[in-house]
């Protein structure tokens, strides 16, 4: 499975934003990467703007840029805002659910327990992080898994209640999609049309 396995806290600093889950460094050195992070920085080309943007929501949502193309693609071939069908592709993948529910710390940890079968949908074990999950389907945690420290861990204290679109069930430590979400409803701060602007040279 291809994914990201570079270094995250420079890519964190790189765009001053905890992309990759918390990270103490943030608070530490709030400046960009490299030798003249500190420094002034030259203003940013028009281009350099949008790529930057789209780089921001690749490493966000952990995607690379062949399944971040092709989801482009299919959110033109969509009905609606290119730019937020883009964003609610992202937003229904598997591992980004399993992250959205509390069941991982992380979308990094949530790929991971999705490809090592600890997540169920509608009763089934599915292994692929990228499996689009449709309204209406319970996603949750494999029986036996149930009390894995990770887990366990990542549910303690999670607020189930801020995302609308997504309705929790604690006594079978299962989720349902409820709806696709609205662009308003997410809390990215995505500059999403840059994006199509950039794919649409």
């Amino acid at each position: 499975m291809a994914r990201y396995t570079g270094p995250k806290s420079k890519i964190a600093r790189r765009f001053g934003e905890p992309i990759f889950g918390p990270d103490k460094v943030l608070s530490k050195k709030n400046y960009p990467p490299g030798q003249h992070g500190n420094g002034r920085r030259r203003k940013s080309s028009e281009y350099g703007i949008q790529l930057a943007e789209k780089q921001k929501m690749k490493y966000t949502y952990g995607v690379l840029e062949r399944q971040f193309r092709n989801l482009f693609k299919a959110a033109q071939r969509s009905k609606g805002v290119t730019g937020e069908v883009l964003l609610q592709l992202l937003e229904c993948r598997l591992d980004n659910i399993v992250f959205r529910l509390g069941i991982a710390p992380t979308r990094a940890a949530a790929r991971q327990l999705v490809s090592h079968r600890h997540i169920v949908v509608d009763g089934r074990v599915v292994n692929i992080p990228s499996y689009s999950v449709k309204p209406g389907q319970i996603i949750g945690v494999r029986e036996r898994d149930k009390s894995m420290e990770v887990i366990v861990d990542s549910l303690t204290g999670f607020n189930h209640g801020k995302y609308s679109w997504l309705e929790w069930e604690n006594s079978s430590m299962s989720g349902k999609f409820l709806n696709v979400p609205l662009r308003e409803d997410l809390p990215e701060t995505f500059k999403e049309q840059l994006i199509v602007e950039l794919y649409s040279k």
